[in-house]
């Protein structure tokens, strides 16, 4: 297939690899995820928010990196830093303690001489430049009852958070803790447990503003985390993508015991305009007395099967079952919330808990909705943002809210709310270190991922965040599917800790896994400092990478489907690849159970995980391959092939070179699309692999081969490389080929076909997956085989030479040291993913620096060309190749069959 939209952590929990996979891992700069980079300078004191002058500045002079990218957080050794750098952040309310957590990256030292001089040519630099340092990593967000504060601290000293995350290996219990040593904090128990935290880990509280750290870690989540604003209408959740360049002015409406209104104009600039007194508190404690309910938990289950018409008078109580036509109310407005009770000869006790709990969810929620556009169009402002404790994800209270806005204004304004909305807090605290360079972070520098097991109770599905892998997989053993219901036991505590840290108890009812933020899940942000946005977008901001639309709960459940019947295959495939041993058949089961479990959770809740496309669900599975360390599955099935391919590209070279140019053109595209069958995430393809060998089902495709295509646009490719009229075009002056598959794929397919550029005088750059996916083949493979290719053609070997491609080769190439400057360059990238698909929001930054000199961009594969960019645009010449390997895609996207053939190009926009 192709590769998918984001570049990925390359390990989570990668304790026990393999040191052949190390080294399958060595030179993958871009898999190394901790950069230090130059950024660009700072707000302004005058609009960012306040700093506490305490805090120093990091001094990275002189770093360096302990241990390798194996290690699980691996330490960075500062020896020029004085103070001790803090990684945490805390947001303590009076319910629940929530914990930002920052855990590095490593950047992988390289001696690929390669790789430097393709930045060197290409001006590569480390990402968007800045004025001070970053440290690339992942933010983590767990939650606590506050009632547990001990489970907390157990939590931060297990991970050593406290000292700033440090390799647990690296210290002792006698260790001395810098006494200087603080942490960040907002909310009331910043103060109430100052002194427990200065006991029990040596560290000091700093406390911050709440209002400043609501403020700052809304406006970081808009503009950092690109599906993190939704909107919720009968039961409808709608992800809103927001211009960070179009965010400000917009009201803010922090949820909590009571409520606040802050118009938020900036950066550090805000004003708590209004607010009421009725809110998440007054909805626990009269819902307290008057149902008897012990939590709010409880309380919000007994509302979702309540009926309120039982004690609310309704507009129909009062008109004989009619409407207010005239005013525009209908029969089931609410006239009056616990209006019918008046009327009513009743007790309390003769009234169901249930009705009470919705009637009183109903009359606060409508109350705050009111207020809140009611403010909104005080100020002329057009966003509202939801926040808080009360809201938490719960469905009928957004539903509700949101009502209330639409009804009042009139369908002109809508209720959003944030998926972090219960970190807001947490976040601001953490934002408020001193230059810890993420105040100005890009959307597309954060990748939302999903680990079963993430540390953070959000969703059905999470796991404990504490322990190695063999504890993940014991806890993976012991899950269970019933229906919709995703059942485990409490997982073991790993050593030195007494608190699950985040992994919610099962309630008394059963050992379901509930969550505290009802259909909503809060992933794992990476943060990786070199992704860019493609700079050959058409437009950025409307490009939208999938093709197919999941929303259509019978496509979900179709793909669903494709992904589950696949799922055995996959498994075996990656247990062959490390030896058919008992630890890899363990973890392939473990890693059945979590995709699986995955795909029940979003088949419930589409948009549990943000909004949904098919290129996600195929980076989810890659993602869970590799948090059960199955590193490349197909390893040696693509170098079975790869050496099949190779052994006849002589014959193939030596038949393209005896046709006309016309000819040729065509066969070389031919030959594409034959070699594009070689797919194992095709089912179809799959079978075919059981009836031939690899050359003889390319040469049965590439027989079957003709025109017209199912979209053939071949004669305007052939008129733009050809001309027409005797008249002879000007070449390209670079070309970008998305490779997809290894093996005929990329061998027989396109680089003949970059062959064909190299001989016109383009320049080629193959681009290429960073990270294993399925069969395709990796940017860290390419330069091998080109190398072998280069044996048996002097156009390939001179322009690998010039790119640079055969430095590190250990091939023995006859003449190699032959300097020949006039060749045009052939060269490699890896596009910054590890993924069946591409999402261009998110490539990394050598690519996005070889797309600047780019107007030629060939994308080739179902993945890269048909589920995502099939519709995207671009500002160069454009030639989308793929065959058709799945019927539903075949009838969806281009009105055909299986085994169809795609030929799209498209002019410069």
């Amino acid at each position: 297939m192709a590769d998918l939209t984001t570049f990925t952590s390359v390990f989570d929990n990668n304790d026990t690899i393999k040191e052949e996979e190390q080294q399958h891992t060595q030179g993958r700069e871009a898999a190394a995820n901790i950069l230090l980079v130059d950024m660009a300078p700072a707000a302004s004191s005058a609009t960012s928010i306040h700093r506490s002058s305490s805090r120093p500045q990091l001094d990275l002079s002189g770093a360096a990196i302990q241990g390798n990218i194996e290690e699980r957080d691996p330490t960075i050794l500062l020896p020029n830093q004085s103070d001790d750098i803090s990684h945490l952040a805390l947001d303590i309310g009076g319910s629940l303690i929530k914990l930002v957590y920052f855990s590095r990256h490593e950047d992988r030292p390289t001696d690929d001489k390669r790789k430097k001089s393709l930045k060197e040519r290409l001006g590569v630099s480390n990402g968007t430049r800045r004025s001070y340092p970053i440290l690339g990593g992942r933010l983590h967000f767990v939650k606590f009852e506050t009632r547990k504060v001990n489970e907390c601290l157990d939590f931060i000293y297990s991970k050593q958070l406290h000292r700033g995350g440090i390799d647990p290996r690296g210290w002792s219990s006698e260790t001395q803790v810098n006494e200087n040593a603080i942490i960040k904090a907002t909310g009331g128990g910043a103060y109430k447990f100052a002194d427990m935290f200065k006991e029990r880990l040596g560290v000091s509280i700093e406390k911050e503003d709440e209002m400043d750290c609501l403020v700052a870690g809304a406006n970081f989540l808009l503009k950092a985390i690109r599906h993190e604003a939704f909107t919720h209408m009968e039961g409808q959740k709608k992800f809103v993508q927001i211009d960070q360049n179009d965010l400000f002015p917009y009201l803010l409406v922090n949820v909590g015991s009571g409520v606040s209104m802050i118009k938020v104009d900036g950066d550090g600039k805000f004003e708590r305009v209004s607010g009421t007194n009725v809110g998440g508190g007054t909805y626990w404690g009269l819902g307290r007395l008057l149902t008897k309910c012990k939590s709010f938990d409880e309380l919000l289950e007994l509302s979702q099967r309540g009926d309120n018409k039982e004690v609310d008078m309704l507009v129909g109580d009062i008109y004989g079952g009619m409407d207010y036509a005239k005013i525009g109310l209908s029969a089931s407005t609410i006239a009056s919330s616990f209006g019918k009770t008046i009327s009513e000869n009743k007790e309390l006790e003769d009234y169901r808990p249930e009705d009470i709990s919705l009637s009183l969810l109903r009359m606060i929620s409508y109350n705050i909705g009111q207020i809140a556009y009611l403010n909104a169009l005080r100020f002329g402002l057009k966003r509202i943002f939801f926040g808080g404790f009360f809201i938490r994800g719960h469905a009928y209270t957004m539903d509700t809210i949101s009502f209330a806005v639409h009804f009042w204004s009139k369908g002109d304004a809508k209720a959003m709310f944030l998926r972090h909305e219960g970190f807001l807090g947490a976040l601001g605290a953490f934002m408020s270190y001193e230059k810890h360079g993420l105040d100005d972070l890009m959307a597309h520098q954060f990748v939302e991922r999903f680990p079963m097991g993430a540390p953070c109770v959000g969703g059905k599905i999470h796991g404990p965040p504490l322990g190695d892998l063999s504890d993940k997989i014991s806890w993976m053993e012991k899950f269970v599917q019933k229906g919709t219901e995703i059942i485990a036991p409490v997982p073991m505590a790993p050593p030195g800790t007494t608190g699950l840290g985040g992994f919610e108890r099962p309630s008394s009812k059963g050992e379901t896994l509930r969550s505290d933020d009802a259909a909503l899940n809060v992933g794992v942000l990476h943060l990786i400092p070199t992704l860019e946005v493609f700079p050959l977008l058409a437009d950025p901001k409307t490009y939208e990478p999938n093709t197919i639309d999941l929303s259509d709960h019978s496509e979900l459940e179709y793909w669903f489907t494709v992904l589950s019947e696949h799922l055995p295959d996959l498994v075996d495939k990656a247990v062959a690849s490390e030896g058919g041993t008992d630890d890899a058949r363990r973890r392939g089961d473990a890693f059945a159970r979590a995709f699986s479990a995955h795909l029940a959770r979003l088949m419930e809740e589409p948009a549990a995980y943000g909004k949904l496309g098919l290129a996600n669900l195929l980076e989810l599975r890659e993602e869970c391959l590799r948090e059960f360390q199955f590193l490349d599955a197909y390893r040696t099935i693509k170098q079975r092939e790869n050496e099949a391919s190779l052994a006849v590209l002589p014959d193939l070279l030596m038949e393209l070179d005896s046709m006309s140019e016309e000819s040729r053109l065509l066969t070389l595209i031919e030959g594409v699309l034959a070699a594009n069958i070689f797919d194992w995430g095709s089912r179809a393809c799959v079978e075919l692999y059981h009836k031939g060998t690899i050359i003889e089902i390319y040469r049965m495709s590439r027989k079957k081969m003709q025109r017209p295509w199912r979209v053939d646009y071949f004669d305007a490719f052939r008129e733009r490389m050809l001309g027409s009229g005797g008249n002879k075009p000007v070449p390209h002056k670079r070309a970008l080929l998305f490779v997809d598959n290894s093996g005929a794929d990329v061998i027989l397919g396109m680089l003949p076909l970059a062959r064909e550029l190299l001989r016109r005088g383009t320049e080629v750059v193959l681009v290429a997956n960073s990270l294993p996916a399925l069969n395709d083949v990796t940017a860290i493979e390419l330069p091998e085989i080109v190398a072998e290719a280069a044996k048996h053609c002097d156009v390939l070997r001179k322009a690998a030479e010039a790119g640079g491609l055969l430095m590190d080769a250990m091939i023995n190439i006859q003449d190699a040291s032959r300097d020949d400057s006039s060749s045009v360059p052939l060269m490699v990238v890896e596009n910054g993913c590890g993924s069946p698909c591409i999402d261009l929001r998110q490539v990394s930054s050598e690519l996005a620096a070889a797309a600047k000199d780019a107007d030629l961009i060939i994308l080739e594969g179902m993945g890269r060309a048909l589920h995502t960019n099939y519709n995207a645009r671009f500002r160069c010449d454009t030639l989308k190749l793929a065959m058709v390997k799945n019927q539903r895609l075949a009838e969806k996207l281009v009105k055909g069959n299986i085994y169809d053939c795609v030929c799209r190009y498209e002019p410069a926009s």
